[in-house]
């Protein structure tokens, strides 16, 4: 099977969680919309959705799916997402699609939350995948210091070769060269970092559960 028709299994599999009468938290990237797509198929069942990023609520409003503001409503019960790398607690890294920080405050509104992915998203510890980091722009070069001397080698993300510009107006740095073996201290420690905005890892916000498209089909890991 291509990578799109994993996507595209693991999409469908998510439906399975949606809980008919509720508002579903829906994150962002090419195998959430999937999800998405999947989603209208049961549009009538359920209240709508609360959207981490401005494509994922036009596509939502495209298929008729509403869209609730976070502040408008609860605790949600499920919010499922993609990742760009999980580990086998259900640790992730994740903001390739530089929707981070509204990713990680609708997972923190839910009850649980549901990965998305295809398999080669597994890895045994985070890092081989450029962590994301949502940061203040004056912030930027002194963040950029701070994780020179942790062995990492941060670059602000572009497009169109001017700096890329989030949801909420800020930048990103893209870290490489980390190996992130304790990711809840990791996590914890660079969101202390004033001018960050959200760090990418996932591990206070971590997933419950885990749909990893394989040629075998979609296999579910529980964490």
């Amino acid at each position: 099977m291509t990578q799109d028709e994993l996507k595209t299994l693991v999409g469908q599999a998510a439906l399975q969680y949606v809980v008919p009468g509720e508002i579903i938290g829906v994150g962002t990237g090419s195998t959430v919309n999937k999800f998405i797509d999947a989603l209208a198929t049961m549009k009538d069942q359920i209240k709508g959705a609360v959207s981490s990023s401005v494509a994922s609520t036009e596509r939502l409003l495209a298929l008729g799916i509403p869209v609730f503001d976070a502040n408008e409503v609860g605790e949600l019960a499920v919010y499922v997402d993609g990742a760009d790398e999980i580990d086998g607690q259900g640790h992730m890294v994740k903001g390739g699609g530089a929707a981070l920080t509204r990713e990680k405050i609708v997972a923190a509104q839910s009850r649980q939350f549901v990965c998305i992915a295809d398999a080669s998203k597994k890895v045994e510890a985070l890092g081989a995948f450029p962590l994301p980091v949502e940061v203040i722009p004056m912030a930027s070069a002194r963040i950029t210091r701070q994780f020179q001397a942790l062995g990492g080698t941060a670059t602000l993300r572009l497009k169109d070769g001017a700096p890329l510009v989030t949801d909420n107006g800020q930048h990103i740095l893209d870290v490489r060269g980390l190996h992130i073996t304790d990711p809840l201290a990791f996590e914890s420690e660079v969101n202390q970092w004033p001018g960050v905005v959200t760090v990418g890892v996932f591990a206070h916000q971590k997933a419950q559960v885990c749909l990893l498209g394989t040629e075998q089909g979609v296999l579910t890991l529980t964490y």
